[in-house]
């Protein structure tokens, strides 16, 4: 076996051994110990000799790639000589050259600092000379003007200058020794706190001596000196009071006018004392606000609108419990509490199902305060009153709401420093914490929120006892109306028009509280009350149904039926328009037509704080969706009872007479007869190939222009779309029931019958009550395919199905069907 031999090669075969697991395997793998026989050791040697290859090849390129390996050292020897003659080189120069000028930069910037340290000291020392020598000024500025020449406003500025003195410099032991003179022996801090001391007692005793005077330009004179002297707190408190003292006698003053008098029982006396006291208030921070920003910094004026609010709760406090107690409102309060709602209540009882409304020709509404008097007397509560009641309490909230908003924004802007655009407030922790927004809860909003109640469902409660219904109907088309559409009772409009100015009205206080209350109140009541009234006399008193089997109802009942359904159609439209009209956020553009500003009437505007609009929006929103669930269920029950009692059982006589007498089994002759006729016809002729259309248009007119021409759009479209789906159903029997009686010029005229008899009912654009005639186009178009054309449709329906152009409402079995009906077909 040949061996491999070398000084130079040897360790690179042990190399090879180490780092190759394969090689190491296979050279301790083949051994020729454990032989036995000629075939093992062939088969040994041959993977020894594949094995010397795969090392030998190895070891080739091993040695291959030292050449390229000892250039590649020889230059970088070149390269290190280079580099080191370069390092000698620069030594030599840092060495004779840079370090004379090193060591003379050093130098240079020692002396440079040390003359910036003398320079910054001197200028320590003639500032401070220069601050001693103001003091000096100043202690005897101060001096002077407090002694014969009693120059206040001289005397606050010396002060005001000296406060600007670094205390060190102040209180320093060289002012101590520079400032007293033979005059002013003491130290000069000494001497300061003594002089404003002095002139804080002078101050404020002359500042009350203006106020008691009433002398607004010598109040300003010394309000204005109380920062200059470093009492900005003292001048910012006596201020307060005294302004608290004009706004407690303008309210007293306000509140006496109308004391003993009528003015306190009539009109909105209270709430417009309680507007007065808010405006006064509001009148001062404006007017006052620019004067306490100059003198004392912007930011300030928090702590006099901090002593305007509990002026404000007193004041305000006193109002409301004095409106309370002339109002009556715990009396008012336990009336409306106790009022039973007896019409309403027994409205709904069975025994009193009978009964009807008092004439509406006695409405209070049209025989004026007479009529007023005898409502109170029978009710036990005086509704005018509590209404007038109610409005102004809702004043009153509604100037609180503004006063609050009014308060949030100069506290914002007192806070951020800046005027902000931002409609968005939070409300500010004094009124958060004021006693008069608790008295305002409890003696305005919760009566609110009850009173409000009580008004509206006595609304809806005389508006049915006044109802009356709409003259003139008769379902005769040659009888003309004697009224206009939209035919409906008046207590829609009464009810509606109470709903509008409750809404109205809570959204006038701004209030959240009063929203959360209110309008669930009113959906409570228009669910319960006034929709249940109208299901009770639906139910009850005009339920159209035939006193005699297989004759039509009464047609006073299905009049009156008819009406009611317009009620609760037009009062869920008067109801969306109610809460679209607040709903939708109303918006100006600026001429750029870029900076959108929320108008004065949107929720944005009414409700400022937090998400207070999101949750009015969103209260609206359930009052609307609410009814018209529950009014769209009660008028889907009574159109169904219409089409049932009304018109279904004249839908199948319609369609026996319009095909009475119809032969679809025609002839060629026949057929182009029909034709010419159809070519000649001028729309008037009853031939016998538009007979199925006359007869059907004329009995269709007779079912339907009846009641549409009382019913409302939207009910008509409702009742409509009833009686089409089951005639579609009737229709569709029909054409089924031609099944082997028709040929195919017969399939021809069926399919232009269908068509015409659609017309009819489609007429006035009401193109989409087509859908529900599709399965019987279908199988018209079915029938009268020609085979060429059944045969491919056939072939895509079991290919390419995506491709046919028709989106079959017939399965497989039914379009076979069809295609079956006419005579010797299959």
């Amino acid at each position: 076996m040949p061996r491999i031999e070398g000084t130079e090669i040897e360790p690179v075969i042990k190399d090879l051994k180490h780092k190759d697991g394969v090689v190491a395997t296979h050279t301790t793998g083949l051994r020729m110990d454990g032989v036995a026989s000629t075939t093992e050791i062939k088969a040994t040697m041959a993977k020894l000799s594949e094995h010397e290859a795969s090392v030998k090849a190895r070891l080739d390129a091993l040695i291959a790639s030292q050449n390229a390996l000892k250039h590649d050292l020889t230059r970088l020897d070149i390269l290190r000589a280079n580099l080191a003659s370069q390092a000698v080189s620069t030594r030599t120069i840092s060495n004779t050259m840079l370090s004379q000028a090193a060591t003379t930069a050093k130098r240079l910037s020692v002396a440079v600092n040390q003359l910036d340290l003398e320079q910054a000291r001197v200028r320590d020392t003639l500032d401070v000379v220069e601050q001693v020598a103001e003091l000096k000024t100043c202690v005897l500025g101060v001096s002077g003007s407090m002694g014969a020449a009693q120059d206040w406003e001289a005397a606050a500025s010396y002060l005001h200058r000296a406060s600007q003195i670094p205390p060190q410099v102040l209180n320093g032991s060289f002012a101590e020794e520079i400032v007293p003179t033979a005059e002013v022996p003491d130290p000069p801090n000494v001497t300061l706190e003594q002089a404003a001391e002095s002139l804080r007692s002078l101050f404020l005793r002359e500042f009350e001596k203006a106020a008691e005077e009433n002398n607004g330009s010598r109040v300003t004179r010394f309000f204005k000196l109380f920062p200059l002297i470093g009492k900005a707190d003292v001048g910012l408190d006596v201020y307060g009071r005294y302004v608290c003292r004009g706004v407690a006698t303008r309210a007293r003053s306000n509140l006496n006018a109308g004391t003993g008098g009528s003015q306190s029982t009539e009109g909105f006396f209270y709430a417009n004392a309680l507007t007065k006291l808010f405006e006064h208030i509001a009148q001062i921070v404006e007017h006052h606000g620019g004067l306490v920003a100059l003198h004392y910094g912007t930011g300030r004026m928090v702590r006099i609108l901090e002593r305007l609010q509990i002026e404000a709760d007193v004041q305000g406090g006193i109002i409301i419990d004095t409106w309370r107690d002339e109002r009556s409102l715990d009396r008012t309060l336990t009336d409306i509490r106790s009022y039973a709602f007896t019409f309403l209540v027994q409205s709904f009882l069975p025994a009193q199902s009978a009964r009807s409304g008092t004439p509406r020709a006695g409405s209070p509404i049209n025989k004026g305060v007479s009529g007023d008097s005898r409502a109170r007397n029978e009710e036990g509560v005086d509704t005018r009153g509590v209404d007038a009641l109610l409005n102004e309490m809702t004043v009153m909230v509604a100037r609180w709401s503004l006063y609050c908003r009014f308060m949030a924004l100069k506290c914002k802007e007192e806070t951020s420093n800046q005027e902000s655009n931002d409609r968005v407030f939070s409300v500010p922790p004094l009124i958060k914490n004021s006693g008069l927004i608790t008295k305002i809860e409890d003696q305005l909003i919760a009566p609110i929120n009850a009173m409000t109640t009580f008004v509206f469902r006595r609304a809806v409660e005389r508006a049915f006892q006044l109802d009356e219904q709409p003259s003139g109907l008769s379902l005769n088309p040659s009888k003309p109306l004697s009224s206009n559409p939209p035919y409906m009772s008046s207590a829609v409009d009464d009810v509606m028009y109470v709903v509008d100015q409750v809404v109205e009205r809570s959204l006038a206080t701004s209030q959240r509280l009063v929203i959360s209350s209110v309008l669930p109140s009113v959906t409570r009541v228009l669910d319960s009350d006034f929709i249940g009234m109208i299901q009770r006399k639906m139910r009850d008193e005009n339920y159209p149904k035939a006193a005699i089997q297989g004759a039509l109802p009464p047609e006073s009942t299905i009049i009156a039926f008819l009406v009611l359904l317009n009620d609760l159609d037009i009062a869920s439209d008067y109801v969306r328009r109610i809460v679209q009209s607040r709903v939708e956020i109303q918006r100006g553009i600026s001429p750029d037509n870029e900076d959108p500003r929320v108008t004065p009437k949107s929720l944005e505007s009414l409700f400022p704080f937090g998400d207070d609009a999101l949750h009015a929006r969103s209260a609206l929103r359930s009052l609307q969706q609410s009814f018209e669930v529950k009014a769209s269920e009660l008028i889907n029950d009574g159109i169904y009872v219409v089409f049932k009692n009304v018109l279904k059982p004249r839908l199948r006589p319609l369609l026996s007479d319009a095909f009475r007498d119809i032969d679809y089994q025609m002839s060629e002759s026949e057929f182009e007869e029909a034709n010419r006729f159809m070519e000649n016809d001028d729309g008037t002729d009853q031939g016998a190939d538009g007979a199925v259309q006359y007869h059907f248009q004329r009995g269709w007119d007779a079912l339907t222009k009846p009641i549409g021409r009382i019913i409302t759009d939207g009910n008509s479209e409702r009742l409509l779309s009833t009686t089409i789906s089951y005639l579609a159903e009737v229709l569709e029997k029909r054409i089924w029931s031609y099944f082997g009686r028709i040929n195919d010029f017969g399939a021809v005229r069926l399919e232009r019958d269908i068509t015409n008899l659609i017309n009819v009912i489609v007429r006035g654009g009401r193109y989409g009550l087509r859908d529900a005639f599709v399965r019987c186009t279908q199988i018209c178009l079915v029938m009268n395919m020609e085979e060429d054309e059944w045969a491919e449709t056939q072939a895509l329906t079991k290919t390419s199905p995506e491709e046919i152009d028709v989106e079959w409402k017939l399965d497989y079995e039914e379009r076979l069907r069809a295609r079956s009906i006419v005579q010797n077909r299959t």
